[in-house]
């Protein structure tokens, strides 16, 4: 009995265990002891399980780009031509930006300055595969091609999502079109989010959306900037911003409160948005929503540091409880792209 109790007190000095003996002496006996170590186990998982609730949740962007640095760009990854970027958007700049503001981690959104041209991007997820998850644009080409460039980039490149921008489809057709359709069930059957963006107004993409949605339900959406919706002034705007709202009967849409700037009618910290995000909060969930800064763009609007401390400023005015925030500040994303964002 000595030798296995000696042995059984050695074991704990070197284990979370010992905490707790040294506040409770163990019995010594032998009925007793199988239920004795079974309390200071239990009492060890919950204090492991308290420890791990207190890490920080991750941080996570889910909408900025990168593209190449002009000596980058001569080297290796050339713009696409009428394409070049009027600012500065390296990964390099990127990443200080991130430690500066306390960003873990975000969604790469392949950029317009390299069009289909990818290699720029997988370069980055390459370099840093703990910190960035990529999302590819699709390619709405007549002949089917990028229907398979789309199953390259995801099984071979790794890649984890996919945008549709509606306007590198033809003039006369809709992403709802035979091309579309099988990018977005290929997507699906993937299981890669679609990123949509309306640039133009969500009012003249709403059908081919819900076209989608009702015919593919297995393909996860991504709003792209809360589908463009300012908030709403006029009687247009506000069915346009109603019909962002009923998107929510689709389960598997989700919004990105993302490019505040770009969505929001004064100037920093964009105020105005706060009644838009609680109502999209009511409708969609939490669980739904998450933050977007629209690197590069946002570093001339407002700062990549400001745009992430924005999103607390505008919560507290609805206000958001702390546990909708860490949905929208990096659960959400989290949860949709498991086993990302980990140290390696």
């Amino acid at each position: 009995m000595f030798i296995f109790l000696h042995s059984t007190m050695a074991l704990a000095s070197a284990s979370p265990l010992s905490r707790i003996l040294s506040r409770k002496q163990l019995s010594f006996n032998p009925r007793t002891l199988p239920s004795t170590m079974i309390r200071m186990a239990s009492q060890v998982e919950e204090s492991s399980s308290q420890s791990a609730s207190c890490t920080p949740p991750k941080i996570l962007d889910s909408h900025l780009h990168v593209w190449a640095s002009p000596k980058e760009a001569a080297e290796n990854y050339p713009y696409f031509p009428g394409q070049e970027p009027p600012i500065p958007g390296d990964a390099d700049f990127l990443l200080k930006c991130m430690s500066e503001a306390g960003v873990d981690g975000a969604l790469i959104v392949q950029p317009i300055n390299h069009m289909f041209d990818h290699s720029l991007v997988s370069s980055v997820l390459r370099r840093h595969p703990s910190k960035f998850v990529g999302c590819c644009l699709a390619n709405p080409a007549e002949d089917g091609s990028g229907i398979k460039q789309l199953e390259d980039l995801v099984l071979k490149d790794g890649y984890r999502a996919v945008r549709f921008n509606p306007y590198l489809w033809p003039s006369d057709q809709k992403m709802s079109n035979e091309i579309g359709r099988a990018l977005f069930s290929k997507a699906g059957e993937l299981g890669v989010p679609v990123g949509i963006m309306c640039m133009k107004g969500l009012s003249l993409h709403i059908s081919e959306i819900e076209e989608l949605c009702e015919n593919y339900t297995s393909t996860i959406v991504l709003l792209d900037h809360m589908g463009f919706c300012k908030p709403p002034v006029t009687e247009e705007e506000h069915n346009t911003f109603s019909s962002l709202l009923k998107l929510s009967r689709f389960p598997q849409v989700y919004v990105k409160f993302s490019a505040l700037f770009r969505v929001s009618r004064n100037h920093y910290p964009y105020e105005d948005t706060r009644n838009t995000l609680s109502q999209v909060i009511a409708s969609y969930g939490a669980n739904r929503v998450m933050w977007g800064s629209d690197f590069p763009f946002v570093v001339k609007e407002c700062g990549y540091k400001e745009a992430k401390e924005a999103i607390s400023l505008i919560a507290n005015q609805i206000p958001v409880s702390s546990s909708d925030m860490e949905w929208i500040m990096g659960r959400t994303l989290g949860q949709l792209f498991q086993h990302s964002w980990q140290a390696p």
